[in-house]
């Protein structure tokens, strides 16, 4: 994709916003947002849409770029906390949505999960993938289930080991050391879970539970409540660790 007066609009709340603003600037791409593309004479190419834990703001994101953008204009949408065949539901163009998934931090990622909906069409299965390998990821196609693959799997080892310190089984630290050194991980879970974002994780294992209702998918307490208190990692400088205002990337 040549990325030469390339514009894309960027929408939602999540901590993979500014990660892909950044990622995309720095591959030549204009990015807009929703309030600019209202105000209008914005040709866009594709919209990206990341919002996970509040489904409400998703599902009026996704009917306000589905309004805005000519009906040939791809959406891209998170599909993580929710299937992307639902999300296009919401839209009077389905065709054009199509769902994919990631984590924080990007420079970590070097694949994306692409998920079309049941309705997806195949241009812009093509125009999705081509922007993301635009941005140096690999692209991997996977079933439209909530999660999808890596996501899914993570969030699930992070949720037991969240039910592990529920139950006193270890503390965070000594769950986080055994992890790595038992397993080869990077990260313990409960390190990753605060570098990936509480929120996001919960976001995952709450709309899996939901979906499949399944009780191997049921969120641990404590995650909910440390959501609830805003205890979400590092960025807002606790969850189950304490982080300093530049770990936190507090300027």
């Amino acid at each position: 994709m040549n990325t030469a007066s390339k514009a894309v609009v960027l929408a939602g709340q999540s901590p993979l916003f500014g990660e892909l603003k950044q990622l995309l600037v720095q591959h030549g791409y204009s990015v807009i947002t929703v309030d600019e593309l209202e105000e209008g004479h914005h040709p866009v190419d594709l919209a990206i849409e990341v919002s996970n834990l509040d489904l409400d703001e998703k599902k009026s994101i996704i009917q306000k770029l589905d309004q805005l953008l000519p009906p040939q204009v791809p959406i891209t949408s998170t599909s993580l906390a929710i299937t992307a065949t639902e999300i296009a539901s919401w839209a009077d163009f389905p065709e054009r949505v199509c769902g994919f998934g990631t984590l924080v931090p990007l420079c970590e990622r070097q694949l994306i999960e692409m998920a079309p909906a049941l309705q997806t069409g195949p241009a812009a299965m093509e125009t999705v993938a081509a922007l993301f390998q635009t941005l140096g990821k690999e692209m991997a196609l996977v079933e439209d289930e909530v999660g999808l693959v890596f996501p899914r799997i993570l969030s699930l080892i992070i949720n037991e080991a969240v039910f592990a310190v529920m139950e006193g089984t270890a503390t965070p630290e000594d769950i986080d050391v055994a992890m790595k050194k038992g397993t080869n991980y990077p990260y313990g879970p409960l390190e990753w879970a605060d570098r990936i974002g509480l929120d996001e994780v919960f976001s995952i294992i709450r709309g899996m539970y939901q979906n499949l209702g399944e009780e191997r998918y049921r969120p641990a307490p404590l995650l909910r409540k440390m959501v609830l208190a805003k205890r979400l990692g590092e960025r807002t400088g606790q969850g189950f660790y304490t982080y300093t205002a530049q770990e936190a990337g507090v300027k």
